[in-house]
């Protein structure tokens, strides 16, 4: 991934936080075919040090699920994004010298995957998985309150598996290279527009601005 030195975020906790945050990824990888991406949940772990470990699991008939044991995988975990309108910079009506730009979080981390089938780490990945995207409700749903033997048997329809990073790039595209007049125009422009995804992106580029300072 291209990363400008203005854009780049390598602190490894900030990263694992937004894959988290995320939960979810594509890998790609490669066949005899040529590249091929699977999208999928992810459960990462800051185990071992210093970068951790990603797991997920593939369904059993998905062919990606046959080659990805030992060879080195890109997952990409794409993070809040948007359009930034060049109407929101001051410089606009200064000099006119201004252009579009697309706004973005992005990781991309990489590794070598192992592939496991035993029933209790496929389920202490399940069990991992729901209960970070439960949290969030006030009567979780745990695997506990779906029968046994159903549970067992989607498991037997999955592979999991378990990627050892040996490298993670972050990319926070917040308009660090724009002047301290337009950055507030844009986190101005992003508030206006009223909706979720533009607020927590006013949030990004506010942050990213305070850290610059």
């Amino acid at each position: 991934m291209y990363v400008p030195a203005a854009f780049n975020e390598a602190r490894i906790d900030v990263l694992h936080e937004m894959m988290s945050s995320v939960g979810a990824a594509v890998v790609v990888g490669q066949d005899a075919d040529g590249l091929v991406g699977t999208h999928v949940p992810i459960e990462p772990d800051r185990r071992p040090e210093p970068l951790g470990t990603i797991r997920c699991h593939f369904a059993r008939a998905n062919p990606h699920a046959r080659f990805v044991a030992g060879r080195e995988l890109l997952l990409i975990i794409q993070g809040p994004q948007g359009y930034v309108t060049p109407s929101w910079y001051p410089s606009k009506l200064q000099t006119g010298k201004v252009v579009p730009t697309w706004n973005y979080i992005a990781v991309h981390a990489y590794g070598t995957a192992t592939t496991f089938e035993d029933p209790a780490k496929l389920l202490a990945h399940l069990t991992a998985l729901t209960a970070h995207q439960e949290s969030r409700y006030q009567v979780p749903w745990t695997i506990d309150d779906a029968p046994k033997d159903f549970i067992a048997a989607m498991c037997r329809a999955i592979i999991g598996i378990e990627i050892k990073l040996t490298r993670l790039e972050g990319k926070w595209k917040l308009s660090q290279n724009r002047t301290e007049h337009d950055r507030i125009g844009v986190i101005n422009g992003l508030r206006a527009l009223g909706d979720e995804a533009s607020r927590r992106m006013a949030d990004l580029v506010e942050a990213a601005h305070s850290r610059k300072s």
